[in-house]
């Protein structure tokens, strides 16, 4: 669930200084990717990770998206059980679910959910190259084999 910029992004202090993004990062952040433009400096990262009441096999995650005008929440959910693991997002008025293969094969355009992943559901590999991580995945019991797909339904049925 998307919660929009942060309350609060740089407000004058008691001090009257301005707090900077860095100065705002949550102290178990992790960062996943961060990139300059002729805009500025961009950061994606992650905290926060915590089991969900619902499900033992799952977590939730905030997602930090930082960019030179403030900073975005989000939150997703990932399953963590080696049957069916997977990262539900929020997108617009979309719930995007990609079913994920921990231990296969690792590209641009899976690389950030599996990053979010590795964090949620194994966090002694946080910040490590998912596609270093095939031998771990298959000792924890993933079989490097499944089917990553996406699917993007309508959160508000009709």
């Amino acid at each position: 669930m998307a919660l929009g910029p942060v309350a609060g992004w740089a407000q004058a202090g008691p001090d009257a200084s301005f707090r900077t993004s860095a100065e705002q990062r949550p102290a178990d952040l992790v960062v996943l990717r961060r990139w300059s433009t002729l805009a500025g400096e961009f950061l994606i990262g992650v905290h926060d990770a915590k089991p969900d009441p619902r499900d033992p096999s799952a977590r939730t995650i905030v997602l930090w998206l930082e960019s030179p005008t403030g900073v975005k929440l989000a939150v997703d959910t990932l399953r963590c059980s080696p049957e069916a693991p997977m990262r539900l997002t929020l997108k617009g008025d979309n719930l995007e679910i990609r079913d994920l293969n921990p231990g296969g094969p690792i590209t641009a355009a899976n690389r950030l959910d599996h990053q979010i992943w590795w964090v949620a559901c194994h966090p002694a590999q946080a910040g490590k190259d998912p596609a270093q991580l095939g031998a771990v995945a298959r000792q924890l019991g993933y079989p490097g084999n499944l089917r990553e797909q996406q699917q993007v339904v309508p959160r508000r049925p009709r």
